[in-house]
């Protein structure tokens, strides 16, 4: 016969105790409850399929997929890209630097191109946001023209200033000499052209094209060099300047009247 030894213990795992049927009904119940409702509040744009197939948790972790997008990390080149398009642009300063010299230099290149140019330009004290432009040629069966001949003046010199928001705003231009009367050629030399003029400007116009359009404008205008020294107009900037603000308040209040392009 076996002797129990007292010091040794039952080594063996406890009995569950068993779940008669109505506790498992109850349960079962209280999951599907759980599962019923946590399902309606993490519902996604996925629609659960119609044949009710999966469990309903398996419906609850669909619903969170689709509803729950992964954020970008802030590494990835989106976000970077993202990033870039909230600084700011470049300055008007900085457009209007890249702008001048350009074309600064592809006029340069044109006059060197030929021997006897229409224009030339130059730099004022190397300052590229004023010009100094030479018109040699003008139309020789015009006054004007003959007038120079006559006199011995071989260009006309301008003066061009460029704004800050310059090509989003005109330059200012104004006749140096000789000293012009008639030809859209106001006081102080400023000139009567509606391409100057905030209205009539264009970002897309170049320096070539005003000066070409100044050279047609001030032989259709009839100019004229002055020769009577008596009551010469006063050729100043500041004088320009106002000169050229009134004109503008004029023909703001009037409107401008715009030749036909077989009159140049």
């Amino acid at each position: 016969t076996r002797v129990a030894c007292p010091n040794r213990r039952d080594r063996s795992p406890p009995k569950r105790p068993r779940m008669n049927s109505r506790s498992k009904e109850k349960v079962t119940a209280m999951f599907r409850k759980l599962f019923k409702s946590s399902s309606k509040e993490g519902e996604g744009p996925s629609k659960p399929s119609p044949s009710g197939s999966g469990s309903p948790a398996r419906r609850l972790l669909r619903g969170c997929r689709d509803s729950v997008s992964p954020a970008a990390p802030q590494d990835s080149p989106f976000a970077s890209a993202k990033a870039k398009k909230g600084e700011e642009g470049p300055s008007h300063k900085t457009v209007r630097a890249r702008r001048l010299m350009k074309e600064y230099r592809d006029l340069q290149r044109l006059q060197s191109s030929k021997t006897d140019p229409v224009f030339s330009v130059e730099l004022v004290d190397d300052n590229l946001f004023e010009w100094h432009v030479k018109v040699f040629k003008l139309d020789t069966e015009s006054d004007l023209g003959n007038d120079m001949k006559e006199l011995g003046i071989n260009h006309i010199l301008l003066h061009l200033i460029f704004p800050e928001n310059f090509p989003f705003a005109p330059p200012f231009m104004r006749v140096i000499s000789p000293r012009i009367e008639k030809g859209f050629v106001m006081e102080g030399g400023a000139i009567c052209m509606e391409l100057l003029t905030p209205r009539g400007w264009a970002s897309a116009y170049t320096v070539e094209a005003v000066i070409m359009q100044f050279a047609a404008s001030v032989v259709k205008g009839q100019g004229r060099i002055q020769r009577k020294n008596k009551g010469q107009k006063v050729f100043s900037r500041r004088t320009a300047e106002e000169s050229f603000r009134s004109l503008v308040k004029t023909h703001d209040k009037y409107g401008w009247v715009t030749p036909s392009l077989a009159d140049g």
